[in-house]
Parts: C-alpha cells; structure tokens; sequence
C-alpha cells in the first residue's frame, strides 16, 4: 500500500484519504487527534463497532444520523435505553440496522457507565509510548497490538461486547492513543502526554484525562 497522496490542494496525506470528501476532512482533522472525554471515546469504540465488516465511509456518512439516533453518544442517555429504544434503531433507516450490534452498543453504555474512573482513564492506560518515528507507508501499520489485545480483554472482562483486538486497535487509531499517519503526511504529530502503558493495562503517572478536541 502506498504511502502518500498529494491532494488537488498540494498536501501530502496518507494515502487512504484521498477517495472520497469525507475522508480527506477525517483524515485531516479528527483521525489520530486525542480524545480523552468519555462520551468522545464511546462514540469511536461504537462507530468501529458498527463499522466492522463494512466500509468506513459508510459510517462516515452516516455519522450524524448515528449521532441523532444515540443521544449524541451521551453514557447516561444510552445506558438507560431500553426495548422500545431497540425497536425505534431498528427501524431506523439512517443508521446501520444491526440488532447485534445496537443492543452491544447499549451494553457497553452500561458497563462504561459502571467504571469509577470513567471510559477515558480506562482506555487511556493501555496507550503505548510515543513512536521514535512515524511508520513509513501504510504496510507497517499492524492490525492489533498487545496493548489493543489487552484493552479489549479488559473491555470485556467489564462487560462490553463487539470489541476484540482489531476493533480495539482502530480505536485506538482514531482516538489518539497512537499516531498512525504515515512520513510525510503534513498532519502534524499530536501532542500529548507520554501516558503509555505496559499491556496490563497499569496506568502509568501522566494519563489524567483532559478535554476532548473539538
């Protein structure tokens, strides 16, 4: 896979951004920024969820409907969705109508509920350290991590559902907790705290959770 793309606007950016407007806007402002609010992270671990075995841009554009559908991705509202609640998502034409996956993302509304310490400090103490470098084409990107395996056996030790390592791991990607764009690409690297972890998930001094980027 290659590793760059330069844009009708002369930007170089990875080269998977370039097949469609939603994509590029993705790409450029959202993907790989750092998300440490709860409802900001329960909305990722949804979406990619709702993603697997589709597109993504199929998710993109429904995004808003998504949004509209599930209170805004807000813990509390969607914790508290109940049957009448999987019949109208059911039913909703806009989103992706999946009743696996509606019932699992009300699910783990009530497990991310149920943490003392929120979603963001659960998901934020398995992010690695900084890479020294950025990968040099999208080939080296791996498909899970021990640290995504570790988070997604820790998910679901705390009863979450639809989040294996992979799901776990684009989690990741688009959250922040990893930089996944690749040499070259003019998005600059996020800055953050060095919260890393080991794979067990211990949090490590540095991870206080901060504001989710706008």
């Amino acid at each position: 896979m290659g590793a760059l793309l330069i844009g009708v606007d002369g930007k170089a950016r990875c080269s998977w951004a370039g097949s469609a407007p939603e994509y590029v806007a993705y790409h450029d402002e959202e993907w790989g920024q750092p998300v440490r609010d709860d409802d900001g992270l329960f909305e990722r671990i949804t979406l990619e969820a709702f993603q697997s075995g589709l597109s993504w841009i199929t998710i993109l554009r429904k995004r808003e409907a998504f949004r509209d559908a599930f209170a805004g991705f807000s813990i509390e509202a969607v914790a508290r969705f109940g049957d009448r609640d999987v019949a109208r998502l059911l039913a909703d034409e806009r989103i992706v109508r999946n009743r696996a996956k509606i019932e699992a993302a009300i699910v783990n509304a009530r497990a991310a509920a149920a943490l003392a310490d929120g979603l963001a400090a659960l998901v934020w103490s398995f992010a690695p350290p900084p890479r020294p470098r950025r990968p040099a084409a999208e080939d080296e990107l791996p498909a899970y991590t021990p640290e995504s395996i570790a988070l997604a056996k820790e998910l679901k030790r705390r009863g979450f559902r639809f989040v294996g390592p992979t799901t776990a791991y684009a989690t990741m990607q688009a959250a922040g907790l990893v930089d996944d764009h690749v040499e070259g690409c003019h998005v600059p690297a996020p800055r953050r705290a060095p919260t890393g972890a080991v794979a067990g998930g211990i949090r490590r001094p540095g991870a206080a959770s901060g504001e989710r980027r706008a």
